[in-house]
């Protein structure tokens, strides 16, 4: 839905869309100045790359990434992956959100902020000054859940993001394809 709904209306933000997730893939990995924010850094990255000021990419990226998907990310929800993970939450489990992009917008217009004991994501306060497959969000979780890494199971869409970062983190990954859990 949210490709058509570009495709009709946002023609004009695909470029900008384009260069700010290459520049997350090339910022993926690499070394990143000390107290930077990865997500703010791509967000300058983009700009500088386009020509254009950060505020442009910045509510570029706020409106497609954000903003209206919100709308339609409740009807399209993996039901059965969510009722997973609310039920390993009532027997007692500790959970937790790990993000490269902000989350708590999109955790809350699918109805499931609740489900996440802690989120630590890109862009937000107290956030990973790195991406995946750096496993410091990771970690992070971890401590704020006060669980030991390798007590921990990371379930992810990308085996070399958030598998890699399992890996270097001690922990067991789970890869989620597109039919599992659905």
């Amino acid at each position: 839905m949210m490709a058509l709904e570009l495709t009709l209306w946002g023609r004009s933000a695909i470029k900008t869309l384009h260069t700010f997730r290459h520049e997350q893939e090339r910022l993926r990995g690499a070394e990143l100045p000390r107290g930077a924010d990865p997500f703010e850094l791509q967000i300058e990255r983009a700009a500088q790359r386009l020509g254009v000021p950060a505020t442009s990419v910045a509510a570029v990226v706020d409106q497609w990434m954000f903003d209206r998907p919100g709308r339609w990310l409740r009807m399209f929800r993996r039901r059965g992956f969510l009722a997973v993970i609310s039920q390993y939450q009532a027997a007692g489990g500790r959970t937790a959100l790990v993000s490269d992009y902000p989350a708590r917008r999109k955790l809350a217009a699918i109805g499931v902020a609740g489900l996440f004991d802690v989120v630590v994501a890109c862009g937000e306060p107290g956030g990973p000054a790195t991406l995946k497959p750096q496993p410091d969000g990771l970690l992070l979780a971890a401590a704020q859940l006060q669980v030991v890494p390798t007590d921990c199971l990371v379930i992810g869409d990308r085996a070399d993001a958030d598998g890699e970062a399992a890996r270097r983190a001690g922990m067991v990954f789970r890869h989620v394809t597109n039919g599992w859990w659905q």
